[in-house]
């Protein structure tokens, strides 16, 4: 994830909370990417803090750094140089197909960084530097890791080394990988939201938790009785579906349970079960970010791990390119 702006409820259910899972199951690192927030302006010191607090919420959420490797990007140098490898072999053409630039550069997207244009293929050294095999992510994201596919398989055409870099799969699962914004239920909630009360943040108290779930966006009828009956009817799927993805529920089990009721009881059932989920992991993560020395000293920890890994791919790389 990238250390811009603050985590919410949709990083954790979408993200975060399916990698305490995999953890248990398979090798896992998990990165701060902070080379990749440079592709918009950053404030250094902001940058700075916003690294140490991604970092707490993934502890916070129970991800293990013995268990798994976090590190952030930037120390593990050999994302950069694989990267610029990559440029060399990825296509214009299948850059110009990526959906986010468009979205993020809009109608001025000459004025925007070359980093921004290229940061798939960086996206794509992160997994294959690793030689990365199944990647968890939601379905905004499944373009990118087909592309560090197509780039995987060139290189290993091009320079004849067959099966060097393994082609990655996508691994999208959890019962809700798109949680929507509360204020408008057709929008994806996201960090960049100039209203707070789009969203949920992992670092927001009971009081205001409860207080954005209760002025979250509505519509003036009943809840339905059936999941066909959220047809049309976005908010009402989305505040629905938080409470099933919170409950560990199936959406069907949730709709039938508030069927009938008045988007109240919802709201009130809501804010109860999200501040018991969110509030152990808001304590820690101050807890965390009260002691940047402990932060910092399992980032560089994890960050040497990481360079060991990286670092033998790294070598393999220079030699089948050419470079002395």
């Amino acid at each position: 994830m990238q250390p811009t702006g603050n985590l919410h409820l949709g990083n954790y259910l979408g993200a975060i909370r399916n990698w305490l899972k995999l953890q248990q199951h398979y090798d896992c690192l998990y990165c701060v990417v902070d080379m990749h927030a440079i592709t918009l302006p950053q404030d250094p010191a902001e940058l700075r803090a916003a690294t140490r607090s991604v970092a707490a919420a993934y502890f916070a959420s129970g991800v293990d750094p013995k268990r798994s490797i976090v590190f952030n990007q930037s120390q593990v140098p050999q994302h950069a140089e694989l990267a610029w490898v990559l440029n060399c072999v990825g296509r214009l053409g299948w850059l110009d197909r990526m959906t986010q630039f468009k979205d993020k550069a809009g109608k001025n997207s000459e004025r925007h960084s070359v980093g921004l244009y290229v940061y798939p293929v960086l996206m794509a050294a992160d997994i294959l530097l690793y030689k990365g095999t199944l990647v968890p992510v939601g379905d905004d994201q499944k373009q990118h890791v087909e592309l560090a596919r197509d780039i995987a398989g060139k290189f290993n055409r091009d320079y004849n080394a067959p099966d060097f870099f393994p082609l990655p799969e996508p691994m999208i699962q959890g019962p809700a990988t798109r949680i929507m914004s509360l204020r408008d239920g057709t929008k994806k909630m996201s960090k960049s939201d100039e209203s707070d009360l789009s969203r949920i943040n992992l670092t927001d108290d009971a009081a205001m938790i409860a207080a954005k779930i209760k002025k979250a966006k509505t519509d003036p009828d009943g809840l339905p009785s059936d999941i066909e009956g959220l047809k049309g009817r976005p908010e009402a799927e989305n505040l629905l579906s938080i409470f099933a993805a919170l409950s560990d529920e199936t959406l069907g089990n949730v709709v039938q349970r508030f069927g009938g009721q008045q988007f109240s009881a919802l709201k009130n059932a809501l804010a109860d079960l999200t501040v018991s989920v969110l509030g152990p992991i808001n304590a820690d993560m101050r807890r965390y970010l009260a002691d940047p020395a402990e932060l910092d000293r399992q980032l560089k920890a994890g960050c040497g791990r990481a360079r060991d890994l990286a670092e033998p791919v790294m070598r393999d790389v220079r030699h089948i390119v050419g470079f002395n």
